[in-house]
């Protein structure tokens, strides 16, 4: 479905155990982000939506984020946050940094004390010789 460099994506009820290009249960809506008017870019079957999380079906991180732009709360993207929030606080208790840009400053700042020795034993030699 769709063109080459043309993404288009739809939204079905899968069984879990089933094979990615497997049977699909049901059609609830599809998602194309191309689109330029917002109404016309996520088309999804509300009541079915809901239907499906209510009988226990798990939605994709994506498509999570998209139900949840769209207004459909579920307690999959609450206990997602739950989980982080937790990693978080054990992350920051062991000093270990917890997102990306977390990483880089600890990269950033362990290289500046790096250097700032060797810049202070490169300022002393020089004193030392012209005494």
């Amino acid at each position: 479905m769709g063109r080459r460099n043309r993404p288009f994506y739809r939204i079905n009820a899968v069984e879990a155990r089933t094979p990615r290009d497997g049977k699909i249960l049901e059609k609830l809506g599809h998602y194309d982000p191309i689109e330029k008017d917002p109404a016309k870019q996520v088309v999804l079957a509300r009541e079915r939506v809901e239907f499906w999380l209510n009988q226990g079906a798990i939605p994709t991180d994506t498509v999570s984020q998209i139900l949840l732009r769209q207004g459909i709360k579920h307690k999959y993207a609450q206990e997602k946050v739950a989980r982080r929030a937790k990693a978080r606080v054990l992350a920051r208790a062991k000093g270990k940094p917890f997102t990306k840009a977390e990483k880089i400053s600890a990269e950033k700042t362990a290289k500046v004390t790096e250097e700032k020795p060797k810049v202070e034993k490169a300022e002393e030699k020089p004193q030392t010789k012209e005494e």
